[in-house]
């Protein structure tokens, strides 16, 4: 599913803003009938996320995810395809970065944090590939394959810290921290592998962001200004036109999930390493979801991307103010995410199944009259 680029940039911001708009208004009008006052709910979500240091750190710091989940399913996309994956890629990046993380005491800083970080990325390239290289060599549709492993991914890490249990001899987890008693989670990281502060706590900014807005430069460049990447969006956009061209469709399809696990495993392994310190079963899966409307949000593109993530940040940072100060239920936050899906992504999903339809057919119609 390449994303729906043939708009002048100006028209898909003009559109996404109205989309946005439409979202906020019919936002409010679910919080009044609910019984509540809308004004007040949309203060306290702005003075959770902007209006205080803390608030402003916390979107910041949960900007930095987004933007990698966010660019993980982006670039899947671009090349056609469906990463539903980048929630079980990010639990295998964490958990790859916290089994570095928590060992080979004394090593500098200079080269521990940057193998935890390899580790981390590594973990979620290899739980990419799986489902592309499944695609290439059996045609099993990825975006089935990638919501399997999600799962797959999920009892693994939780296993790999599980407490275990005194009602049955099931062992505990390699990295469950002994000290931690019946609590299932890894040990601290070393402070060698931790991503250091831009200013410390409580605020608690790490370079993770500088990391994660690197990272969307370097996909910009890489989508726009090499071979590779305009290979990948020829593949995504035209398939049969690539394979004309003597493009080689399945390595790019393997390496383009391969590419796409490592970001989404990059950003686990920056929550990891820089926010969380150590690794539970419940520590940052659902991001990997939300990185599918960021993704969509965005157009695929890397600053819209970056915009995208922003703005789920802010909702994220300030639901908890929003509760306080209107007494309207946190979960809230999650039907505004749901109704950005439902204004930005039905219209491009909507064309690009018409879209897909269509050139199937022509590429059937082409092949019989190959063979007649």
């Amino acid at each position: 599913m390449p994303m729906p680029n043939a708009q002048p940039w100006p028209v898909a911001a003009l559109q996404t803003a109205v989309a946005l708009l439409g979202v906020a208004l019919l936002g409010a009008v679910l919080i009044a009938v609910l019984g509540y006052n809308p004004w007040a709910a949309f203060a306290g979500l702005a003075e959770g996320s902007l209006g205080t240091e803390r608030g402003l750190a916390a979107t910041v710091r949960k900007t930095a995810p987004f933007v990698l989940t966010g660019l993980s399913v982006a670039l899947a996309l671009k090349a056609g395809l469906f990463n539903f994956g980048a929630a079980g890629q990010f639990l295998m990046g964490s958990v790859g970065a916290v089994w570095v993380g928590i060992q080979f005491q004394g090593l500098p800083v200079w080269f521990h944090l940057p193998l935890a970080l390899a580790v981390g990325i590594g973990s979620g390239s290899a739980w990419g590939t799986i489902p592309g290289w499944l695609k290439v060599s059996t045609g099993a549709h990825e975006g089935i394959t990638t919501i399997m492993l999600n799962y797959v991914a999920a009892l693994f890490a939780g296993w790999s810290v599980f407490a275990g249990s005194s009602l049955s001899t099931t062992r505990p987890g390699p990295l469950w921290d002994p000290t931690s008693g019946p609590v299932s989670a890894s040990p601290d990281v070393l402070v060698s592998a931790r991503i250091p502060w831009i200013l410390g706590p409580p605020l608690r900014i790490h370079w993770g962001i500088a990391l994660a807005l690197l990272t969307a430069l370097l996909m910009w460049w890489l989508l726009e200004r090499t071979r590779f990447g305009f290979e990948l969006k020829t593949v995504g956009a035209k398939p049969l036109a690539a394979r004309y061209a003597g493009m080689r469709s399945g390595w790019t399809t393997v390496l383009a999930m391969t590419w796409a696990g490592g970001l989404a495993g990059l950003a686990g392994a920056i929550e990891t390493l820089g926010v969380n310190h150590k690794f539970a079963p419940e520590f940052g899966g659902g991001m990997g979801f939300e990185g599918i409307t960021i993704a969509l949000l965005g157009q695929g593109h890397p600053l819209g991307i970056v915009l995208a993530a922003l703005l789920f940040a802010v909702l994220d940072a300030g639901a908890s103010k929003m509760q306080f100060n209107s007494g309207v239920p946190s979960d809230i936050i999650q039907v505004v995410q749901a109704l950005i899906l439902i204004f930005v992504a039905a219209p491009a999903l909507a064309t690009w199944l018409l879209d897909r339809v269509s050139r199937t057919q022509r590429a059937s119609a082409a092949a019989a009259g190959l063979r007649a």
